[in-house]
């Protein structure tokens, strides 16, 4: 379950979906109609509040919170 301290806002779990799909910031703001400066926003906002030092830890750690679901 997500920690409950964790306040994610519905543009960074969309961008944190993407990410875990393995779309670069190019792709992700090509689909969510967005600038590339606000992926890279988003995703610095995303490791500053999972306290993550990459994306590869980020993806990790919203796994285990349940954040994005694993596809089997």
């Amino acid at each position: 379950m997500a920690s409950p301290h964790l306040e994610l806002t519905q543009r960074e779990l969309q961008v944190l979906k993407f990410l875990a799909e393995g779309m670069s910031s190019r792709e992700i703001a090509k689909e969510m109609f967005i600038s590339i400066n606000t992926v890279q926003y988003h995703r610095k906002q995303l490791l500053r509040k999972t306290d993550s030092h990459n994306v590869a830890e980020l993806i990790s750690k919203a796994f285990k919170q349940n954040l994005i679901p694993r596809n089997n």
